[in-house]
């Protein structure tokens, strides 16, 4: 991704449209909103029934955790201030959830994990050919329904080796330094563009749309990525 989210998505010089559907996820997986817009995202790709290719874009909300993880109560503190003005918070996001699919369980997560090692596995994950949206998935899952602490190096090796990819590269990914920066350079990139959160989905590099948008929002920014319809204009975040 040489030129900027923005200026791809704006650019009057685009690819002609095409039924064909390629989508730049931009996410991170300790970011609740990213995977209730990835379940909506998925029903979305489900109902135009085409051709689609996805990648994953890096994106770290929290970069200033440590590399060992912060406790998740000292992380809440830090953010919301209190107990009493999280509790609404998580409730809003557990009946979000739900709606999706998804079983927040938040009284499970004892950890925050920086994300780093996780963006450098779905980097390996994209260069083996392994689907990075399944790894995805796992990953989301076991953190926000399970309260993994998917920054420890072996609850990473242990879900990716469910996806074909061994702890030998696991480990070799995560200690490569040149993958570090290619991660850290990639997220440059889009936070050069002016996004400022996730998630983010860049349809056909024509649209971006942002956000965890309902899925008929996704429908039709597929239809106009794809045939032409409408309007170029990005989505307005509906969540942050």
């Amino acid at each position: 991704m040489s030129e900027t989210l923005s200026n791809i998505a704006r650019s009057n010089d685009r690819v002609a449209p095409n039924a064909a559907l390629q989508v730049e996820v931009i996410a991170d997986f300790v970011c609740p909103f990213c995977f209730i817009g990835k379940r909506r995202f998925d029903e979305a790709l489900k109902a135009v029934q085409g051709p689609s290719d996805v990648s994953w874009y890096p994106y770290q909300l929290n970069p200033e955790i440590p590399p060992e993880g912060q406790p998740f109560d000292v992380f809440l503190t830090r953010r919301f201030g209190s107990p009493a003005a999280v509790e609404p918070v998580l409730k809003h996001l557990t009946a979000e959830g739900k709606m999706a699919g998804i079983d927040f369980r938040f009284d499970k997560i004892r950890y925050v994990p920086n994300t780093i090692s996780l963006h450098q596995v779905m980097q390996l994950a994209e260069t083996l050919g392994v689907d990075q949206s399944a790894l995805a998935e796992d990953l989301l899952s076991a953190f926000f329904e399970q309260g993994r602490n998917i920054g420890d190096k072996g609850e990473l090796i242990d879900i990716a080796q469910t996806h074909g990819i061994s702890a030998g590269d696991v480990n070799r990914v995560i200690d490569s330094d040149q993958v570090k920066q290619l991660v850290l350079t990639r997220e440059g990139q889009v936070r050069a563009s002016g996004m400022a959160g996730v998630p983010g989905y860049l349809v056909n590099r024509r649209l971006l749309v942002v956000g965890a948008q309902p899925t008929d929002v996704f429908v039709n920014a597929f239809d106009r990525a794809m045939f032409g319809e409408g309007t170029d204009a990005l989505e307005s975040p509906l969540l942050n």
